[in-house]
């Protein structure tokens, strides 16, 4: 086998793959992976992305493919370079992301002989991966050609098929891994700009539920994969929705848009008894409503999942049905709905004057939920921006794209992920960060997006010195270790930060400089609010005291 052969196989490959709509692609440097990058940039349909670690390439990848709804691939070289993609890998699967993850590898004679740069990378992400191949070494017969034309659809297959995810291809590459001179024409290719293999998906039929009718004191809940035909189907029935940002649900006259705050109230949430909780799509983040969801075992709880995901921490599912909420006009109790909307509208008063105009970190994710267009990307971190996003996010009727890492829940590569979804996303669409400083120290190599990928994006750092929702937990109360080892402050300056990584900084003081900053995005931007751990603790605890009385006021009697 010669490089040439190596190289037609993968011109093959790439081709394929673009042919089956594959546009944006992930690459970081190495010499094994040689041929698999070259061949990516030389496909003119494929758009390829540049990084200088691994880490972050898999984390830009899953950002595009969450914000274009396509796989996007990944390319890495061989040894731990491939075990950096691994954390990306584990969010695409939980969050149930297209990705096409192509390792290179050293032969397999040179595997556990002491060969350098050579580890176990034969099935590397284990159950992460919904199908993982090693590619074998060939020459580039006619044969060959149209059987890597087939394997390149079938990844692009498996990653699109309910429900989605990740696929890893795995390449051991022989030398020499550069060409010597010009390709030879290959004519394997289908006629037209036609995929080799065509995948057709039969139409779901609707799903035949045999079970109980709701109807009387429904309430339906909405996560991850709802849709927007949700809030319209509760607008129309008038069924209170409780709908994350990441449902795209939250909008329309049946939306409570403070569920999370409202459930921690005890006094409220014993009174709350509904006849039927209808579920759609994943699990909200909010700890109240998903611990309401599990103390009403004796309810009925119905969960509609379009992409067939399992969604049932606590076993209290009555009914899963494959596929989405029908759109059918329900039955429901009218007083049911109508207490809702008292306690949301009591629950919004007590926080906008509990709030003010002083920023804050909740101010400051109700302002980006209200302020931002309807055709922007606001991408959320982990851990409290997404939770302050849950709890204070308004109603609209044209809400922004929220994008969150909420597969696996984890900080990792935040930053790499919003920029993926800046560069396959709608290009005249503005895309806004919100994150915590550790979270965005985490991935701080992804800031160099900025400046090599030339990618403008504006990131919106709630910065605390440390970990911020350690405050709100029990690990709080051991003061002994909790600050150096839990809080682990940092000390930075990030107005340094944003010089190292030539992004313009601005800093407000005020809510009206905060919304003039967000105006100036004529390059990537950090802005940075200032908050301190205790106090932020203590507002939230003050909204929580001012939704006491309001709620139950408004609370529905079962």
């Amino acid at each position: 086998m010669t490089a040439t052969d190596t190289y037609l196989l993968l011109r093959a490959f790439c081709d394929e793959l673009a042919r089956c709509g594959v546009a944006h692609a992930a690459t970081s440097p190495g010499s094994r992976c040689a041929p698999l990058v070259l061949s990516l940039y030389r496909e003119p349909r494929i758009r390829c992305w540049s990084h200088i670690d691994e880490r972050c390439a898999g984390f830009f990848a899953l950002g595009a493919a969450k914000a274009s709804g396509r796989p996007v691939a990944v390319t890495c070289t061989s040894g731990t370079a491939a075990a950096n993609p691994f954390p990306a890998v584990i969010e695409a699967h939980h969050a149930r992301v297209p990705l096409i993850v192509l390792t290179a590898d050293r032969p397999p004679e040179r595997r556990e002989v002491g060969a350098g740069q050579t580890i176990d990378q034969l099935k590397l992400y284990g159950d992460a991966a919904k199908w993982f191949f090693e590619v074998g070494v060939h020459d580039a017969t006619e044969e060959r050609l149209r059987w890597v034309r087939t394997l390149a659809c079938r990844a692009y297959a498996t990653a699109t098929q309910t429900p989605n995810g990740p696929v890893h291809l795995n390449f051991p590459l022989r030398e020499p891994l550069v060409l010597a001179e010009p390709l030879p024409p290959d004519r394997t290719a289908r006629a037209g700009n036609r995929p080799y293999i065509v995948l057709q998906t039969p139409a779901p039929s609707a799903p035949r539920a045999h079970g109980p009718h709701p109807s009387g004191r429904i309430v339906i809940v909405a996560g991850s994969g709802a849709g927007p035909e949700v809030a319209r189907t509760a607008a129309r029935s008038h069924i209170p929705l409780l709908a994350d940002p990441l449902s795209d649900s939250r909008r329309g006259e049946a939306a409570i848009a403070h569920y999370d705050l409202i459930l921690r109230n005890p006094s409220f949430t014993a009174e709350l008894k509904p006849q039927f909780v209808l579920r759609v799509g994943d699990l909200p983040t909010s700890k109240a409503l998903r611990s309401w969801l599990a103390s009403r075992n004796d309810v009925a709880q119905i969960a509609f999942s379009p992409d067939g995901a399992w969604q049932d921490p606590d076993a209290v599912l009555g009914m899963r049905v494959a596929g989405g909420l029908p759109d059918v006009s329900v039955d429901a109790d009218a007083a049911w709905f109508q207490s809702w909307k008292r306690a949301d509208n009591a629950a919004a008063d007590a926080i906008a004057t509990t709030l003010g105009s002083a920023l804050s970190e909740p101010l400051v994710a109700r302002e980006l939920a209200e302020q931002m267009p309807a055709n922007a990307i606001l991408y959320v971190a982990s851990s409290m921006p997404i939770r302050d996003l849950e709890a204070f996010q308004p109603v609209r009727d044209d809400p922004p794209t929220v994008i969150s890492n909420r597969g696996a829940n984890g900080i990792d590569g935040t930053v790499s992920s919003a920029f993926g979804s800046a560069a396959a996303g709608d290009p005249d669409a503005s895309v806004v960060l919100l994150i915590g400083d550790v979270a965005l120290l985490h991935d701080l190599g992804g800031l160099l997006a900025a400046k090599r990928l030339n990618l403008n994006i504006t990131i919106v750092v709630l910065n605390n010195d440390g970990g911020g929702i350690f405050s709100f937990l029990p690990v709080a109360t051991q003061q002994d270790a909790f600050e150096e080892h839990v809080a682990t402050p940092h000390g930075l300056d990030l107005e340094r930060v944003a010089a190292l990584f030539e992004l313009a900084y601005e800093q407000p003081r005020t809510l009206e400089h905060f919304r003039r900053a967000l105006g100036r995005a004529d390059k990537a931007k950090l802005i940075e609010i200032r908050t301190d751990r205790a106090e932020n603790r203590a507002l939230h605890q003050r909204i929580a005291d001012a939704l006491v009385r309001p709620a139950v006021a408004a609370a529905p009697r079962a």
